[in-house]
């Protein structure tokens, strides 16, 4: 589980047959899962200046190659000794979106991104969502995007300052969304809930 608080800028040094080479102060441990712009990956190697982490097909079908290029968000997974500050994020990438149009406000900036209408519903206004691994509020939800306004220590602690109009990132819609989603649509199937689905909803809080 990850908080969407970037801990660092790291660099893509190589990528190449599914293994992802970071170069990165962060010191971290075989087998820890470690967030790239949002999405969760396994460290398989150490090096002295990074580690490796290495995607599933899964994982490359969805994300654009882009996001496993140059700088990169990075954000250790959560312990449980950790101040808990962002929102709960999985480090699971529902889709890609595009950065529409971006509008100077004199206490930050507003940008529209647009993703398919069927992620819509998973995107809620005054609700969390994350966008390169960084965790943020969604202002207003239009037809088929979304409008969010980043302020300046966000602007200036991450890489959104480099987006340009038709930049694609990594969306990890609410997880809350999703689950509440997919029992509503799956209740006419269903008498009632099953233990397995208020297990699931237990753990979220």
């Amino acid at each position: 589980m990850f908080t969407g608080l970037i801990r660092e800028i790291a660099n893509v040094k190589r990528y190449s047959n599914n293994i992802l080479t970071i170069n990165s102060s962060y010191k971290a441990n075989i087998g820890d899962s470690i967030a790239i712009n949002g999405v969760c990956l396994t460290v398989i190697k150490v090096n002295s200046d990074g580690f490796n982490l290495e995607l599933a097909d899964e994982t490359r079908s969805i994300i654009d190659e882009s996001k496993i290029r140059g700088r990169v968000h990075l954000e250790p997974a959560m312990q449980l000794s950790d101040r808990f500050e962002g929102h709960v994020v999985q480090g699971h990438i529902d889709c890609i979106g595009v950065v529409e149009s971006i509008k100077s406000l004199s206490n930050g900036v507003d940008y529209i991104i647009s993703v398919e209408d069927k992620y819509i519903s998973y995107i809620i206004p005054k609700g969390s969502i994350t966008i390169d691994g960084v965790s943020l509020t969604v202002n207003d939800v239009y037809d088929d995007s979304f409008r969010l306004t980043i302020i300046p220590h966000t602007l200036k602690e991450t890489l959104i300052k480099d987006y340009i109009v038709g930049t694609k990132i990594n969306i990890e819609t609410d997880l809350f969304a999703r689950y509440i989603e997919h029992i509503l649509k799956n209740r006419s199937t269903k008498k009632g809930l099953s233990w397995d689905e208020v297990d699931n909803i237990h753990a979220i809080y």
